[in-house]
């Protein structure tokens, strides 16, 4: 098993960059002096309204037509140039309607974005580059799928998951709970998990292996975004991203 657990502090706001960030561009010229080559990689899951399994993660429309739900990441090894990022949390909640893979340019996720609060000041500019997508990677595509930006804080972020894949969870105390268990049933052999390979709808880029849960609870109460369930759909998938 591992965990990652830090001691509360004071969260801290920060005023709107990643918002604008997804609304204004960088000239490349400026991108490639000020952007180091960076790789992280680690654990990724969500807890979401849909039923099981997410159509979201087939590239459909959600179960009801609009989805909501929570983004857990773990990096566990990586850096930003010089800067180490492993050990280090994010989590996300967002909400969205219709399918998000359409490519319509209509259907945009609004989101609230916690950054880890044991991060130092310059692994705190990396993590906020990387997920704002202005580091490029992955994440420069994905951020394009970003409409709202409801704020962004450092927060104490507990993350766990099974070395087995039979359970992942991570929490803010008091606004984030996202906890799940591996889908199983009477045909799944002991020990072996539900998976679909390259699924078209991966929140974390191409070529993952997904690993279907069912939330044991799914709870948000932060920035505007309010729920609170169980029972709905879960998945994990491992990342690997690298920039510019």
């Amino acid at each position: 098993m591992k965990t990652f657990a830090h001691k509360p502090n004071i969260s801290n706001p920060l005023s709107g960059d990643m918002a604008a960030s997804t609304t204004s561009t960088m000239s490349a010229a400026a991108g490639a002096k000020s952007i180091p080559n960076w790789k992280i990689a680690g654990d990724w899951f969500d807890v979401c309204k849909c039923n099981v399994p997410c159509p979201c993660e087939f590239a459909q429309a959600p179960t009801y037509e609009e989805c909501d739900g929570i983004l857990a990441y773990n990096i566990k090894e990586g850096s930003y140039g010089d800067t180490p990022l492993a050990g280090l949390n994010v989590l996300a909640i967002g909400s969205f309607k219709g399918n998000i893979w359409a490519g319509d340019g209509k259907t945009k996720v609004n989101m609230a974005l916690f950054f880890d609060e044991k991060a130092d000041g310059q692994q705190r500019e990396a993590l906020n580059m990387i997920f704002s997508g202005r580091a490029g990677g992955f994440m420069a595509e994905f951020a394009k799928l970003i409409g709202e930006v409801r704020g962004i804080e450092y927060a104490p972020i507990k993350f766990e998951i099974a070395d087995d894949l039979s359970y992942w969870s991570a929490e803010i105390p008091g606004k984030v709970l996202a906890k799940a268990e591996a889908l199983t049933g009477p045909m799944t052999p002991t020990g072996k998990r539900v998976q679909t390979i390259n699924p078209p709808g991966s929140e974390v880029g191409p070529g993952g292996v997904a690993t279907w849960g069912r939330s044991l609870a799914d709870e948000a109460d932060a920035m505007g975004f309010k729920w609170a369930r169980n029972g709905r759909s879960s998945k994990h998938i491992p990342f690997n991203w690298s920039g510019p």
